[in-house]
């Protein structure tokens, strides 16, 4: 089977070389083109990226002396590859913009970015726990008048620390959900080296996070109708997004109630035998256990365990009685991986074996 050649949108930043790290070695997609800003265009990419390579691993030799494209140049890149992913870092007005040129360039566009997060017609997933979503492209081809383009986008990293748990769990109906999630800095796209201040820190803000990660979830339970989706009206769910000093994982303390309330048994079924589409379907990166608990007291800590499945697996722990909402426990999930890149590289899987995504 030849692979599906791929472009990557804001290649030389820390998600973009997360995507080319990820991409190394796909039995499915190969990475054929770089595209980034303007003042990257025309330097190879190991020039482009300079001193500001991030990752642990070492840059894939096949991508080093690629020459870098100019991100604006849609036709020019869009006509070297059958799809994108998008990590481009400029407004949300520029995003929207930009990717939907692609789009529109008859390239399907899988972005990190939150730009169209909320555009009715475009789908966010991911890929466990509502692939039904992806019915809504159609409807978005045809307000884009594409053939083969549209744009899938992939939530917001902290959710995917506590909403797969409640998602296992929602034959019970859960109503209430009070969540805390304490942050990695690579979720801002640092490293302790480029912000200090982080060391022996704690910020108790990330800009737009809250409302993020209190309506998102709901969005992802929310119902196709009309060639669009409309959220769930429930759970009712209130955070605090904390930053901590932690490389890379976000952790999440969660307080739930529910209508029909479970026992500790059942919710530790639920977890253990939930599976999804990908792993149904055995997917590339699909982690074959999606919802690993621990049993000891102290666990799951980042360190640890944030690359339970290759970093693609969720973490649960702590599960007991609460003394006011019904249960609490904690959830980690790898941000950079299942919460960014490693998921948005899920959905092309998702999107190719379901016939959205073909060789052009």
């Amino acid at each position: 089977m030849s692979k599906l050649r791929v472009g990557i949108l804001g290649a030389t930043g820390m998600v973009g070389q997360r995507f080319i790290t990820l991409l190394e070695n796909h039995p499915w997609f190969e990475v054929v083109t770089v595209a980034a800003s303007p003042r990257s265009a025309g330097k190879t990419y190991e020039e482009a990226v300079g001193d500001r390579w991030k990752m642990t691993t070492p840059m894939p030799e096949a991508v080093k002396k690629m020459i870098v494209k100019n991100v604006n140049e849609v036709e020019k890149v869009a006509s070297e590859v059958d799809f994108v992913f998008s990590a481009v870092d400029m407004t949300k007005d520029e995003i929207k913009a930009i990717e939907e040129a692609y789009a529109k360039a008859e390239t399907p566009v899988v972005s990190n970015n939150s730009a169209h997060r909320w555009t009715p017609d475009v789908p966010m997933v991911v890929p466990e726990l509502n692939p039904e979503h992806l019915a809504v492209i159609e409807s978005q081809k045809k307000r884009l008048g594409t053939i083969r383009g549209f744009i899938v986008v992939k939530p917001n990293c902290s959710i995917q620390s506590y909403t797969p748990m409640l998602h296992a769990l929602r034959e019970y109906g859960p109503k209430v959900v009070v969540a805390t999630t304490y942050q990695a800095i690579s979720g801002a796209g640092k490293t302790f080296k480029d912000w200090p201040e982080m060391i022996d820190n704690v910020i108790p803000y990330i800009g737009g996070e809250e409302e993020k990660s209190e309506q998102e979830p709901l969005r992802i339970w929310g119902k196709v109708e009309n060639g669009q989706i409309v959220k769930a009206e429930g759970p009712v769910i209130t955070t605090q997004c904390i930053r901590v000093p932690v490389s890379d994982g976000h952790t999440a303390a969660v307080f739930v109630s529910f209508e029909k309330k479970p026992t500790k048994e059942e919710i530790l079924k639920a977890w253990k035998e939930f599976k999804g589409l990908p792993q149904e379907l055995e997917l590339p990166s699909a982690p074959k256990q999606f919802i690993t608990y621990f049993e000891e007291d102290n666990r799951p800590q980042a360190n640890l365990d944030r690359n339970t499945e290759n970093g693609m697996g969720v973490c649960a722990g702590r599960l007991r009685e609460d003394t006011v909402y019904d249960y609490k426990f904690v959830g980690l999930s790898h941000n950079t991986l299942r919460g960014a890149a490693g998921g948005a590289v899920l959905i092309a899987e998702l999107l190719k074996a379901q016939g959205y995504i073909q060789a052009k």
